[in-house]
């Protein structure tokens, strides 16, 4: 597997304490480009994306864990034991970042808040991605994509208002947090090379959804209008006759001229009813009537051909196993091939294009503990006092991680 040197991150070591998806997420971009990631797991249990999907019988190639933990290190210590904390402290003194996603105040009662771990490293970063925040009215509740999804309003909001609200299916908020928690602390190791000083940040799933819906804020909060670009006139997801077609019609002059165009309609845009932006809605439920309609009369590639005609915007609705087959999936090497116990797994790659220091896979995702004597070595352990750790149960592993 490439070495890290020429990457953006080489040099960088991350203390991991994350679990599930927010987390892992953003500590897998980090290592993906060149960070040393050591992830500290629970022994016997480890990262609960391990086993939270029943699928390998011993957990090691589960493949949701593998999905967020390529390129990193797991080393297995029984933190209720002072004697594993001990090790934490250690491995803090040479790192430059942690990071955690428990509720607020975990941390600190485990004795790693930033003020205990700036006592040791001044120059640490400590990166927190929660459910609601390190403090306020919901910081002690349990963090989880699907509660944001509701309590931000994103839940609420559908294309129409008579469906009934529902979950949506992907991890938006757990990606997206993860996602300001990677800028978070990339911005950070910036700070610190103009102040040689650490710092405490921070991202929660709640603020991440409510991120994402900036436009739609802002309309609320400055003209108290809700801006729904879902519910357009123009705008649908309308049933072919071997699968569905999106449409968004928008961005020209007069789109429904050109939608009229390709569907082999009259130029509605020149009756009075649909003459305006605000008459298409008020007409909305007529005017989409008439669109399933001739979509219903042709199949999706009929249909695609003649609404690039009229250079419309529309895509055929994929699901995920043809969006993963797809020749610009292909051509953009977004599937990639990891060498692991076992053989070899298929994983999505980086989404990132750099002309230098490129995302590289370095190590499979990590068995529980595999490398644990291997990273108390480098931090200067000898091997009686590693053989002594697992021995006391302090450290999970066997004689054999420690050759070199």
């Amino acid at each position: 597997m490439p070495a890290s040197d020429a990457q953006p991150l080489s040099g960088i070591k991350v203390i991991d304490f994350t679990q599930v998806m927010l987390g892992p997420c953003c500590t897998q971009v980090l290592a993906d480009y060149g960070a040393d990631v050591v992830k500290i797991e629970r022994p016997g249990a480890g990262d609960l994306s391990r086993t939270s999907i029943a699928d390998d019988p011993d957990g090691m190639n589960n493949p949701v864990f593998c999905s967020l933990n390529r390129n990193k290190r797991s080393i297995a210590l029984d933190l209720r034991k002072d004697e594993a904390k001990q090790v934490v402290l250690d491995l803090v003194r040479g790192a430059d970042v942690v990071v955690n996603n428990f509720r607020a105040g975990v941390m600190e009662r485990m004795g790693f808040g930033y003020e205990a771990l700036s006592a040791v490293n001044p120059r640490i970063i400590c990166a927190f991605g929660s459910g609601f925040g390190p403090s306020g009215p919901l910081s002690h509740k349990g963090g989880q994509d699907i509660l944001a999804q509701a309590l931000s309003g994103v839940m609420a909001r559908r294309a129409d208002p008579s469906t009934p609200m529902t979950i949506y299916p992907t991890a938006l908020a757990d990606y997206s947090a993860g996602m300001h928690l990677v800028q978070a602390i990339l911005l950070a190791l910036l700070q610190r090379e103009k102040t040689g000083r650490g710092q405490a940040v921070s991202v929660s799933l709640f603020e991440s959804m409510l991120a994402m819906q900036m436009q739609e804020a802002a309309m609320w909060l400055q003209r108290r209008k809700d801006l729904n670009w879902a519910a357009f006139p123009l705008t649908g997801v309308f049933a072919t006759t071997d699968g569905a077609i999106v449409l968004v019609g928008a961005f020209k002059a007069n789109p429904l001229k050109d939608i009229c165009a390709a569907l082999g309609l009259p130029d509605l845009s020149a009756q009075e009813r649909y003459a305006t932006f605000a008459r298409q809605m008020e007409n909305k439920a007529e005017l989409q009537a008439l669109f399933r309609e001739r979509f219903a009369s042709g199949t999706t590639e009929h249909w695609l051909a003649k609404l690039d005609e009229q250079d419309l915007l529309c895509a055929p609705v994929l699901d995920l196993p043809q969006a993963l087959g797809h020749g610009q999936t292909v051509h953009n090497g977004s599937v990639i091939d990891v060498e692991a116990r076992g053989g070899s797994m298929q994983l999505l790659g980086s989404p990132l294009t750099m002309g230098e220091g490129a995302f590289a896979v370095r190590h499979a995702p990590p068995d529980l503990g595999a490398d644990g004597a291997a990273i108390l070595r480098e931090a200067g352990y000898t091997p009686e006092r590693i053989d002594a750790l697992i021995a006391a149960g302090i450290v999970s592993g066997e004689r054999r991680d420690r050759a070199a």
